[in-house]
């Protein structure tokens, strides 16, 4: 059961002790038939209700090819894929960086790596940008954000526009385990966030809200004895972990639909970035640009249940999913973004024709990377560019060293064609030379550099990254 947190505007979120939650027991009604039907058409009129609520899920460290929802062989994800069955899931998804921060920063503010700065482990969103959350409020939304992992910390600037925003008290630990090759053990699990979520409903339903909810298990590779016996690899701990955080979500689904709100809610799902398992040496993230640690989820849960799921099948960007949700749910673009709207794509995919889809489908996709982002010294930049089927990844001054790659041949990102010289190379470093040389920020200040002293540092560590040295 959840736990009741005092009723107080000002101070409900602190304080009481979670009670265990057996999130295993509890029967979800996954077709949600609270929820009216509707058709592809219905999509593009949301904007016009004025009533919606939307519940934002960040799953940290979540790759895309891990998930049954794209066609991964276990079952890692049985809730998720009921739920997206009538729904839009974007079949490839790119983040800005393979480091929380950093992608993020693009996620927020839709705009590229080059374009906000935010590259080191001491650099914050300028007050000057104009973050989701400032809309919403300014449209009389009710603005929650609960998170776990100290990079999206208010010190950082991403608190801006929310009306309450922090991570919960840890409770009581539910037997949950921890097997992570990289990460120290950070206090609480997500079950703090779930209950701190359920409480707001209950709290304020009735009101139009914001909620933004950074689950952070699948980072730690927290599961529980419920998942499936996958094997006790890391790599096998990791796919437990998606297990375990499937049916947290659908446990929020499931007081979603119990508070009486899901006809009028929409509720988004993505990640920051992926996760590494030794495909080109590494485990874990942030140290490179490849396929497996960039490619992320996006799906949208609309407030009625499409007749047919929508696959979009052009890749995106992250800098695209809040300018997508602002259109849907009819409220002002984020100023001097890079993303934008892919509502045309998912009427296109869907159905209904809308011209300015061919426009979305020919565009690039850029990720970056400061390799030396949790140090002092000098950067030590990669870019990579996405379009279409080939990837290129630069380092910065050293095109010499420039690996290309065909998805369409080579998925894994196996063999380096740069010395090849394939027809798409000299035109992609271009691009990438003016992504680099030509991005300034459009609210016309520098990501300033603030002080983040030794307990910060220190709970910076405890998630497993050398940071501050």
């Amino acid at each position: 059961m959840f736990r009741r947190l005092v009723a107080s505007p000002s101070a409900y979120f602190a304080g009481a002790a979670v009670l265990s939650l057996t999130i295993i027991a509890l029967q979800f009604d996954l077709s949600i038939p609270s929820r009216p039907a509707g058709t592809v058409r219905d999509l593009a009129l949301l904007r016009n209700r004025g009533d919606l609520n939307v519940v934002f899920i960040l799953v940290d460290a979540l790759r895309a090819d891990r998930m049954s929802l794209y066609g991964y062989g276990r079952p890692t994800t049985p809730v998720i894929d009921e739920l997206a069955n009538r729904g839009i899931v974007f079949e490839r998804v790119i983040a800005q960086s393979s480091w929380t921060k950093t992608s993020m920063a693009s996620l927020w503010t839709g705009t590229y790596p080059a374009t906000h700065g935010v590259l080191r482990f001491d650099h914050a969103i300028p007050q000057e940008a104009t973050l989701p959350a400032e809309i919403f409020k300014a449209a009389g939304y009710r603005t929650v954000g609960i998170w776990r992992n100290g990079w999206v910390a208010p010190n950082f600037g991403f608190g801006q526009g929310f009306d309450t925003y922090y991570t919960p008290k840890a409770g009581a630990d539910a037997q949950l385990q921890r097997h992570s090759p990289g990460a120290a053990s950070i206090g609480g699990t997500d079950e703090d966030v779930l209950v701190a979520a359920r409480d707001f409903l209950e709290t304020f339903g009735r009101e139009k809200f914001l909620l933004y909810l950074h689950l952070m298990d699948l980072h730690q590779y927290v599961f529980d004895d419920d998942a499936d016996d996958f094997g006790p690899t890391y790599s096998d701990a990791y796919d437990k972990s998606i297990d375990w955080t499937d049916r947290v979500i659908g446990a929020l689904v499931d007081a979603l639909d119990a508070a009486g709100v899901l006809p009028r809610t929409l509720i988004a799902i993505s990640s920051d970035h992926g996760e590494a398992f030794l495909e080109h040496g590494r485990e874990g993230h942030a140290y490179d640009l490849y396929r497996e640690v960039v490619e992320v989820p996006y799906l949208i849960i609309p407030p009625l249940i499409l007749d047919r799921g929508i696959r979009v099948e052009q890749a995106i960007a992250s800098v695209d999913i809040w300018p997508t949700l602002l259109d849907l749910v009819g409220l002002p673009p984020l100023p001097g973004a890079d993303g934008r709207s892919m509502l045309p794509l998912v009427l296109a995919a869907g159905g209904a024709s809308d011209a300015s889809a061919a426009v979305e489908s020919t565009r690039a996709v850029v990720s970056h990377l400061d390799r030396h982002w949790g140090g002092r010294g000098e950067a030590r930049e990669w870019v990579a560019l996405t379009d279409a089927d080939a990837r290129l990844i630069v380092p910065a001054g050293r095109p010499d060293s420039a690996e290309f790659y065909d998805w369409r041949t080579d998925p894994r990102e196996a063999k380096n064609r740069a010395a090849e010289d394939p027809p798409q190379l000299q035109p992609m470093l271009e691009r990438i030379d003016r992504y680099r040389r030509d991005s300034a920020p459009p609210w016309g200040v520098e990501s300033p550099r603030i002080e983040v002293d030794e307990l910060r540092l220190n709970q910076l560590r405890a998630l497993g990254y050398r940071v501050g040295s």
